[in-house]
């Protein structure tokens, strides 16, 4: 096995199956807004899009700031975890979405999760780096993101001509809960209040 931190290998791996599912919903989003949602168009697409990501961009300083005054990792694991849940959840409610203001609504509580995951998940992975391994841990990280990536939005115009946006949409779903589950595995090898250094750890020995 690769030799990099334990609790970095989880985060690895729960990211890769993450963007496995949301990767499927790249090249049919846009399809799915224009022909499946009454009141969706091109104009529209841009918005919603816009919607997340503004969301998520205005409230992810403002948490990322309250976690580096915190002391240890157990408040940001909790984020995390019920970020990543509840942003997971989401491909759930473009299932039962027929009006575009669903889909807004959606896009806005995702932003929310996704602002509670992302600085969260990035402190825990740079704090648990091994010292000396940090480009290479960075790295098996964007590779496992490319691949999943790359083979999802491969696969998903596939999977919805063949099976339909619904039946996506729940894949979608089943991957993220797997990925927010397998952050469950580091739960005990977090850095405790008391025992947290801001500086990264020494090297633990590989699986």
């Amino acid at each position: 096995m690769l030799n990099i931190n334990k609790v970095n290998k989880i985060l690895i791996a729960s990211d890769f199956l993450l963007q496995s599912g949301w990767g499927l919903i790249g090249p049919i989003f846009a399809i799915f807004l224009t022909k499946q949602i009454q009141g969706g168009d091109l104009k529209m697409v841009g918005f919603i899009a816009a919607t997340y990501w503004i969301t998520k961009s205005i409230v992810q300083p403002f948490i990322a700031n309250f976690f580096d005054k915190m002391g240890g990792e157990r408040d940001d694991f909790h984020f995390l975890i019920a970020g990543m849940y509840v942003s997971n959840l989401i491909p759930l409610g473009y299932f039962f979405s027929t009006q575009i203001w669903h889909v807004f609504l959606l896009e806005f509580i995702r932003g929310l999760a996704m602002a509670c995951v992302i600085p969260t998940w990035a402190a825990i992975f740079t704090r648990h780096i091994d010292k000396g391994r940090e480009a290479f841990s960075w790295s098996i990280e964007s590779t496992g993101v490319g691949f999943a990536a790359g083979l999802a939005g491969a696969f998903g115009g596939i999977l919805a001509s063949t099976v339909g946006f619904r039946a996506v949409f729940i894949l979608v779903s089943v991957l993220g809960l797997m990925s927010s589950s397998t952050l469950l595995l580091m739960k005990h090898r977090l850095f405790t209040r008391d025992h947290f250094a801001p500086r990264v750890p020494p090297s633990e020995k590989p699986f």
